[in-house]
């Protein structure tokens, strides 16, 4: 075994030994079978760990990764996870999650050539494409890279509603309300993109104003930089 194997091995000790000496029965508690209200969708990345960024023990949110936080139709494991956290855990949230300087979003954005994973971020290259007049509209790379990171947030939680489990959730009236937020790597602080839907029903018009909202932020950043001296 490699030095820095035997690193993580004496890390994962000192970690089991301290939080034990802090809380003796977190292990204990952690036996017990897990009840999460919440399913955490989100991105592979691993400066965006969920259970730190809310502050929350680990059996208190279950959670999905992918690169881009990507809700794809055809990604039977994406949709594994969520049939297991709606239909047997009985979540009642699930919250897509992306964050602004997603690399994957940045490489769908640019056209960059990766590899294997180029395909996969052909799903977010597509919301590119949908809102391309709009994004090309904007100041600069960045302010396009972080509109991206919005948007990609809002289709897929609008394709989180589109799931057979979602929707077969709504239509036995069990409660399930989809989100969609995005975290700030420069601060660590989660924004609510007001994508927030509890039924079938409310899913268009929450797209709509979800995204007519994160236009009109960006309209209003645009006209304080032209109003500002030098603008």
């Amino acid at each position: 075994m490699s030095r820095d194997l035997d690193e993580l091995f004496d890390s994962n000790r000192r970690w089991a030994a301290a939080t034990t000496a802090r809380d003796p029965g977190f292990f204990t508690r952690l036996l017990a079978q897990q009840t999460p209200q919440y399913l955490w969708i989100g991105c592979s990345d691993s400066r965006v760990p969920a259970n730190e960024i809310l502050g929350l023990l680990p059996g208190d949110v279950f959670v999905h990764r992918n690169v881009a936080n990507v809700v794809a139709h055809g990604d039977l494991n994406a949709l594994s996870v969520m049939q297991f956290a709606v239909d047997g855990l009985k979540v009642r949230h699930v919250i897509v999650v992306g964050h602004y300087g997603c690399g994957g979003v940045r490489a769908a954005l640019l056209d960059q050539r990766i590899g294997i994973v180029d395909n996969w971020l052909r799903n977010v290259q597509d919301v590119r494409n949908h809102h391309r007049t709009w994004l090309d509209s904007l100041a600069g790379e960045d302010e396009r890279l972080q509109a991206l990171c919005e948007l990609n947030v809002l289709e897929q939680a609008y394709n989180v509603c589109q799931t057979t489990v979602v929707q077969d959730a709504w239509a036995r009236g069990q409660q399930v309300v989809v989100h969609g937020w995005v975290y700030g790597l420069h601060n660590g602080l989660l924004q609510d993109l007001k994508m927030t839907v509890a039924s079938l029903a409310e899913v268009g018009a929450a797209y709509g104003l979800a995204l007519g909202a994160m236009k009109e932020r960006y309209a209003r950043r645009r006209r304080a930089a032209d109003r500002a001296p030098g603008g």
